[in-house]
């Protein structure tokens, strides 16, 4: 029995454009409430929300049994984090502040058992290997993983021919807010000098012939960053879903 096909690593090699959610809210019960929303996939966010590897775990649990396919994004490329991931069951991971063709091959390597990488041999005591009941889980692990890396500053940008260079990375997403930033745009990822950057970075990823990834919540820029080559579409954040829903029906009553 080989290791479970990825889905998402399909899909996107197929072409398809997927749309997903950010999953901040670091709750399993909240986690699978997004999971009965019809996302193609949630990303359960562990750079910026407040979970570990145990809370990481427990929401893929919830969305693994889901239509939506999970992605995991670590907090950076620490081998040992992406070693973790990948045998807490993650066969998706996102990995940010990638801004050398040198730290993505790293990346990669991290993902791979050897000799194609250096992920360490433990899977069989790991919810990868579904507690050693997958038997080929060690021949067959690396071809199910979906290697998806963020770039997300300006050195990101004038590395990205040499990162999309690289056999093995299945997308490579663009983050704008931390975009703006370091160009000097801090909070306003909307600045057109940003949204210019990140168009022509997602055309440079979609004519390289993998796929690229984004996230707005605003409808006008996904579309204009689909028409780009946009394929890995992030469109949602549980948080801002909650509070502004429930913010809305406080001011219906509350003067």
């Amino acid at each position: 029995m080989p290791a479970p096909l990825n889905r998402l690593k399909l899909r996107l090699a197929a072409g398809e454009t997927v749309y997903g959610c950010w999953v901040g809210m670091a709750d399993p019960y909240a986690a699978e409430m997004a999971a009965t929303c019809g996302f193609d996939w949630l990303l359960i966010d562990g750079e910026h929300a407040p979970n570990d590897l145990r809370s990481t775990m427990a929401q893929l649990a919830v969305v693994e049994p889901s239509p939506s396919l999970p992605v995991v994004r670590l907090r950076d490329d620490d081998p040992a984090r992406i070693k973790q991931a990948l045998d807490a069951g993650a066969q998706s991971l996102l990995i940010p502040i990638i801004e050398t063709a040198e730290q993505a091959e790293q990346a990669l390597r991290a993902t791979r058992y050897p000799p194609e990488g250096i992920r360490g041999v433990g899977s069989s005591l790991a919810r990868a290997s579904r507690f050693s009941s997958v038997p080929d889980y060690l021949t067959t692990a690396n071809d199910q993983i979906c290697l998806i890396l963020q770039v997300e500053s300006r050195a990101g940008l004038a590395a990205l021919d040499d990162i999309l260079a690289l056999p093995g990375i299945d997308c490579v997403f663009i983050g704008p807010a931390d975009l703006a930033a370091d160009m000097g745009h801090l909070g306003n990822a909307a600045h057109p000098e940003v949204r210019a950057a990140v168009l022509d970075a997602i055309s440079r990823i979609a004519a390289s012939g993998k796929a690229a990834g984004m996230l707005s919540t605003e409808d006008g820029f996904i579309n204009d960053c689909v028409q780009a080559g946009a394929r890995f579409v992030g469109v949602g954040i549980d948080v801002l879903a909650y509070v502004g829903a429930l913010r809305a029906r406080a001011r219906q009553f509350i003067r």
